[in-house]
């Protein structure tokens, strides 16, 4: 083993004036390590049980062979652990590692020049020319004399033997054992203590630690639904509570939803209150719209009287764990002109020339009833710390999940510092964005810290459309950090596509959402019952709920509800089903059809679904048996989830046909 001269401190001040590097025996380099968000800027993100796989470039000068290893490590654990990386192509080097809890995870890379190794290929090249190598052999006694050291056991004893060997082989006499000593260099059992055994001078460290944010499985699998709490009521008319939400949970429970997300449950305001429809005048019984939050009774620590107490609150989160679910709350950042924010800090707010505070607008719409907080204020470092206070507040009363209602108009430096705050002690809280904007800016924040975010998935209706969409999602460097939320309709959305009521559509946009991520929502009761009656001329719905109590006959059943049961419990059966960048489309030769395939482990599922709501369709779909270990001409079982039956297929070639008056969809699960 080579050893490293101790430099004369006169050599090493005259090595300093020379601007000399202090890693000039260093020979490899390490680049383009992926994944690697923004040069190292952002963590990617992850859920136990899954696999981070690693790559890089990994090369050096001349003609020696380069080793590297992936180091690996949980923040709680004081020792790295290691993975060798192995060979893909043109330089590039791959390994992965394991995520098994909840934390943090750092990982990064190593290389070196491979001695061992090259001296191995050396030898190999000479023997094939017919060259004796004797002086290679005495070489070779010293590297296993080395790895002998950093070996133990039986493997040390080989490899005392091999050393031993190489050096009576080396001997220009003993040919018998020169034979023994040339099988033995270039045998697989050697390669393999080289492997165990590798000698790492001047090792090239990456020069990143990079970061992999590992949150609770629920981040990355799970079903939402939306209800108001205010239209849960038993009896039209009546105000709905809390106590009235704890008895739909069985419903909720059968139907396979694990998180029912409840909007703002805060006192609302009075002044310029709206009617309903949005009318900008609110009749004296009408309740006003839970987004304009506070009142004389409180902001957002406070509970809406009407629907109960504070402790009702926590009782229902109590009962809803009981059953399966948790309560997401709604993050929304704004004021009604009530909200004790306006008296207590008007700083917080933007204020006209004339010195009145400016509402909210998004043009041609306007929110009379609303304030939004200005966060360029010079009092920004308490508006962020109550912010934390009010996060801390609900995180202990037992909330984990909060859905934030447009954070892509707040700063994106403050949601990386609350959810980090938050987290610090609360560290299974899971926040949602509902941002509907720009890509980069939806982006954004999913690298600053949310662990879900809305998608445009609402506005993705055909073939084309999804493919391109879903590829970008699951292939892109997206699949790293940006985890899709598929929501078909929210309260705020009622997407053109569905406008007409026709159910077909309902049932292909449901499945859509349900098979191609792992987390979905739906806003339901009214996704449920189909309601598509939209305002004349937008994508919202007449006489939502958001302005009016609404009455909801919870006893309905149809197609749509019967479907969502099955699914959901579908969802939960097969874990095909519980990631989303397992995903890979197939051909067929029609462009209304839409295969794509999901394999995790053991469990794979073909989906074939007609996006085409009006007519049947047919075609041809090609599965791509040699991912499955499928024979050109094996046959094999395919067993319709969906419908119970099972069909025969043989190959890669395979014909389906849809109607979507009966079912727009096969799930297919393969059976081999």
């Amino acid at each position: 083993m080579a050893t490293r001269t101790k430099l004369t401190k006169s050599a090493a001040a005259a090595y300093k004036l020379a601007n000399l590097p202090t890693d000039g025996q260093v020979r490899v380099v390490i680049e383009r390590v992926s994944p690697e968000l923004d040069g190292g800027r952002f963590p990617i993100k992850a859920v136990p049980g899954e696999t981070i796989a690693i790559e890089a470039d990994i090369f050096l000068d001349g003609h020696d062979k380069v080793a590297a290893r992936l180091l690996y490590r949980h923040v709680d654990e004081p020792d790295w652990s290691e993975v060798p990386m192995t060979f893909i192509v043109n330089d590039r080097w791959g390994a992965s590692f394991p995520i098994e809890k909840e934390g943090q995870y750092r990982y990064t890379l190593e290389g070196w020049v491979d001695h061992i190794a090259s001296w191995q290929h050396e030898i190999a090249l000479k023997v094939a020319a017919g060259q004796r190598v004797t002086s290679e052999l005495m070489a070779g006694a010293v590297f296993a004399d080395g790895m002998a050291q950093r070996a133990g056991g039986d493997d040390k004893s080989t490899l005392e033997w091999v050393a031993g060997l190489f050096r009576t082989g080396s001997d220009e006499s003993a040919d018998i054992q020169y034979e023994e000593a040339i099988r033995v260099a270039q045998s697989e059992q050697f390669t393999d203590l080289l492997r165990r055994y590798p000698e790492r001078q001047h090792p090239s460290r990456y020069a990143r630690e990079l970061v992999v944010d590992v949150d609770r499985p629920k981040a990355g699998f799970s079903t939402w639904y939306c209800l108001f709490p205010r239209s849960a009521s038993p009896e039209p008319g009546l105000h709905g509570t809390f106590r009235d939400v704890e008895r739909l949970l069985p419903r909720l429970e059968s139907m396979g939803f694990d998180v029912l997300y409840l909007p703002p449950i805060h006192p609302i305001g009075h002044a310029f209150r709206k009617g309903k429809n949005n009318n900008v005048v609110a009749q004296p019984d009408e309740p006003g719209v839970p987004y304009g939050i506070g009142s004389e009774l409180g902001g957002h620590t406070a509970i809406h009287p009407e629907l109960g107490t504070l402790d009702d609150f926590k009782h229902l989160i109590a009962i809803a764990k009981n059953h399966g679910m948790e309560v997401a709350m709604d993050l929304a950042i704004q004021c009604s002109p009530d909200h004790p924010w306006a008296k207590e800090h008007p700083e917080w707010f933007k204020k006209r020339p004339d010195g009145t505070i400016q509402y909210a607008e998004n043009p041609p719409k306007k929110y009379q009833d609303i304030y939004p907080v200005y966060f360029e204020t010079d009092d920004w470092q308490s508006l962020w710390l109550e912010m934390k206070e009010i996060m801390l507040t609900w995180a202990s009363w037992g909330v984990r999940i909060i859905r934030v209602d447009n954070p892509h108009t707040k700063p994106f430096q403050f949601w990386e510092w609350l959810i980090k705050e938050v987290r610090k002690q609360y560290p299974d809280l899971i926040f949602l964005a509902e941002a509907f904007t720009k890509p980069k800016v939806m982006q954004q924040l999913a690298k600053r810290g949310f662990a879900q975010s809305y998608t445009y998935f609402t506005w993705r209706n055909t073939k084309h459309e999804l493919q391109e969409y879903l590829t970008e999602l699951t292939q892109s460097e997206m699949k790293y950090y940006y985890r899709p939320n598929f929501w078909p309709t929210t309260h705020d959305i009622n997407p053109y596509i569905l406008q007409s009521g026709h159910e077909p559509q309902f049932l292909i946009r449901f499945l859509l959402a349900a098979t191609l991520s792992s987390n979905y929502g739906i806003y339901g009761p009214s996704f449920e019952l189909m309601e598509h009656l939209p305002f004349p001329g937008k994508e919202e719905y007449i006489d939502s709920e958001k302005y009016e109590i609404r009455h909801w006959d919870w006893s309905r059943t149809n197609r749509l509800t019967y479907l969502i049961g099955l699914v959901n419990r579908l969802r939960r059966e097969n874990p095909a089903l519980q990631a989303t960048n397992n995903l890979t489309f197939c051909r067929i030769d029609d462009d209304a059809l839409m295969a794509y395939l999901k394999v995790t482990g053991e469990n794979r599922l073909l989906m074939v679904i007609n996006t085409d709501a009006y007519n049947r369709r047919a075609g041809m779909v090609q599965v791509p048996t040699w991912q499955l270990g499928i024979g050109d001409d094996q046959p094999y079982t395919v067993h319709d989830l969906l419908t119970g039956a099972y069909y025969t297929w043989r190959g890669q070639w395979n014909y389906v046909e849809l109607d979507p008056y009966q079912l727009p969809m096969h799930l297919l699960k393969i059976e081999l």
